[in-house]
């Protein structure tokens, strides 16, 4: 499994992507299992190097408790860190990982998986080489990296898998009930608890109805317009299969001024982490076309300004791009 001279960086977090080919599906649990509890620094077991009190640390991922932690990832992303004691790199990647993940107070988990013990697990990802680092989103398998990796590069990955979450509605915690002394979190407002409760159950027609009612009724409602520009990115690439995404691509190449191409292309871009590839894309198609198509590709811009989230330094390098080819 595991390779003394096996010496790869880091995937590039832009190839980050809910495209996998990994069938989760596979691992059946043996018997029934209790959903995993993640522990925290200071219980009973837990491994030390905890930062951040009531953080999860690590579930150790075992064939039995596999499938829950992939429909934990319904909720928040888990990243399944496959390691051997007979990896000379894999404890410093765990603790590396084990770090960052703290530091992110329950937005993600990670999911230890001993690949000696359960290599079954290893089989399931498909590993050839541990440490191995495969995130999971609604199911979906997100390769991060095989190979020694530290925890400014993890945390990269990190940031960039969290916002390919979001963009997925993947937005929960574990871990986040209020501390003594601390105010608990206040309640969503009914109408966007609505639209939350509807993109759990995969209705993005009624959580898209939910946000506009909210916007119609308080129209500089910040966190109602970003939430919609979610739910319709979610909705355009919902039945979106590989193959047709390909085709996608490739029209998109050969017809550089096919609005429609160019747009589904960027929310793919943007959807896999290549967030700045879709600005430019967009922007492109705006400074070479005039009227109606023009107009449309620079509200679809301004849509996945807020999917990203309007104070991110991409946006603000992108709003300057769109400036120049606009005035």
């Amino acid at each position: 499994m595991s390779s003394p001279g096996y010496r790869p960086t880091p995937a590039a977090a832009s190839q980050l992507n809910l495209r996998g080919a990994v069938d989760l599906s596979s691992l059946r649990r043996p018997a029934p299992a209790q959903p995993p509890t993640p522990q925290a620094p200071g219980d009973p077991g837990a491994p030390a190097g905890g930062e951040a009190p009531g953080a999860p640390l690590r579930v150790d991922a075992t064939e039995t408790n596999f499938q829950d932690l992939v429909q934990l990832s319904a909720q928040i992303p888990v990243l399944f860190l496959l390691w051997s004691r007979y990896a000379a790199e894999s404890p410093a990647v765990l603790d590396a990982a084990e770090r960052v993940v703290n530091s992110y107070h329950g937005r993600l988990v990670l999911a230890a998986a001993d690949v000696d013990a359960f290599p079954q697990l290893a089989q399931a990802f498909q590993v050839q080489a541990v440490p191995t680092a495969v995130a999971v989103v609604k199911g979906q398998p997100v390769p991060l990296f095989q190979g020694p990796a530290d925890d400014e590069q993890i945390r990269s990955l990190v940031e960039e898998l969290l916002k390919v979450a979001a963009a997925n509605g993947v937005t929960g915690t574990i871990g986040d009930a209020p501390q003594e002394g601390e105010a608990g979190t206040a309640p969503l407002p009914p109408l966007h608890q609505a639209a939350v409760d509807a993109i759990e159950a995969g209705d993005y027609e009624a959580a898209k109805a939910a946000y506009k009612q909210a916007l119609l009724e308080q129209p500089a409602d910040a966190d109602a317009k970003a939430g919609l520009a979610q739910v319709e990115l979610m909705a355009r690439l919902e039945k979106l299969t590989a193959p047709e995404a390909e085709n996608l691509r490739t029209m998109a190449a050969e017809e550089p001024d096919n609005l429609d191409a160019q747009l589904m292309v960027a929310d793919l871009d943007l959807s896999g982490g290549h967030i700045e590839d879709a600005f430019q894309r967009i922007i492109s198609f705006i400074g070479r076309n005039f009227g109606p198509e023009r107009e449309t590709a620079r509200v679809r811009l301004l849509e996945l300004f807020e999917v990203v989230g309007t104070t991110d330094e991409r946006v603000a390098k992108a709003r300057q791009g769109l400036a120049r080819v606009l005035f």
